[in-house]
């Protein structure tokens, strides 16, 4: 057996192939594709953004890994103003796109063969990944953590969540950190999409309210994809324990894993502009209520989803028969077993299509009922 086989031996199934045979039904409906299933930003990235970049594209040395002070206090500035968070900006970290750090995550911490590492029962399937490639043990956990194993190496949380919609209390949240911090296990939040609450006030897991006075054995990751419309820049930063940011910082410099100098000018000037996403969010506000709607009169009950940029919803059958009658219709939307097993009667439905899109589905939705 080659390496390469061996490494993917380790890992599930790319559960987006499947969904090509349905995504060529729904492309031959007349009007053309209206694409809800993947969360991809569609609208124009901030002006101010796109100049910053523009503007340090004469970029002749190697970036920092560490990021530009610049870079690593409009992070801590940010998590202070939106977040409620205080860290020291020497403790962030900013790296290219969330998803390939918490793909990588578990290698580069040295965990491998003999540690477990907890995710959701429904997740990111990112989570497993980054487990899986490292050697390492997945178990997956029910909402109060009660079923999961005895000291796990790591347990990942996400609020709101991916593909639910769920956001985490500050209570459920503080009792994670507690039930961590007595098995010496680390706590990684995903919290990319945190300025997106809806029915509530998502809040991160290092808050004072949560975590108390200390960051000890947490990571937070945040990610400009979502809030910035910046999918296509990969940029992201994660932040929290002093001693687990330098580890990381040590180790990526040792692998020359750097964000490009014009990334890092444009992440500073994003994080540093609220206005942008106040009107995001606006936009995203709209389309999520017509779609909800639509959804609800076509007979599909809405569970969760109050966070995010997703509508977690069933017919009450089979995931991918949801998935077929929607193609039918030029609709296409991602099924719930993507993201775990318990997800077999869900569809998650994005609400980042462009408003016209947006529309075309909700009056495609009318005609069928």
């Amino acid at each position: 057996m080659t390496p390469a086989g061996t490494v993917s031996s380790r890992l599930p199934d790319f559960p987006w192939d499947k969904l090509a045979h349905w995504r060529r039904v729904a492309a031959d409906y007349p009007d053309g594709l209206v694409d809800l299933s993947m969360g991809t930003p569609v609208d124009t990235t901030p002006e101010a953004v796109q100049q910053a970049l523009a503007a340090a594209a004469e970029a002749p040395g190697y970036p920092l890994t560490a990021g530009t002070p610049q870079l690593r206090a409009a992070a801590a500035a940010w998590l202070s103003r939106r977040c409620g968070v205080s860290v020291n900006p020497e403790d962030v970290l900013p790296v290219i796109g969330s998803k390939e750090l918490i793909a990588g995550l578990p290698t580069l911490l040295g965990l491998g063969p003999g540690d477990t590492v907890v995710i959701p029962a429904l997740a990111y399937p990112t989570y497993e990944v980054g487990a899986r490639l490292a050697g390492c043990r997945v178990e997956l956990s029910d909402s109060t953590l009660a079923s999961g194993p005895a000291n796990p190496a790591a347990v990942w949380i996400n609020s709101p969540a991916n593909p639910t919609g769920q956001t985490l209390s500050v209570e459920h949240l503080r009792k994670v950190v507690e039930w961590a911090r007595e098995r010496g296990t680390l706590v990684l939040s995903d919290e990319c999409y945190v300025e997106y609450g809806w029915d509530v006030s998502p809040i991160s897991v290092l808050h004072p309210s949560v975590c108390g006075s200390s960051h000890e054995a947490i990571l937070a990751f945040h990610s400009l994809s979502k809030r910035s419309n910046m999918a296509g820049y990969r940029a992201a930063f994660v932040t929290g324990d002093t001693t687990l940011v330098a580890e990381l910082l040590t180790v990526r410099k040792n692998l020359g894993l750097m964000v490009p100098a014009p990334i890092q000018a444009a992440m500073t000037v994003a994080l540093g502009d609220d206005e942008h996403v106040i009107e995001q969010r606006e936009r995203y506000r709209r389309r999520r209520d017509h779609l909800r709607r639509a959804f609800r009169r076509a007979g599909f009950g809405i569970d969760h989803s109050e966070g995010s940029l997703y509508l977690w919803a069933s017919h009450g059958e089979p995931c991918w028969r949801s998935v077929a009658q929607l193609a039918e219709h030029g609709i296409l939307v991602a099924p719930g077993d993507f993201y775990g097993v318990s997800g077999s009667e869900h569809v998650r439905i994005a609400f980042t299509a462009s408003d016209e899109r947006v529309a075309a589905a909700c009056a495609r939705l009318t005609a069928a009922i």
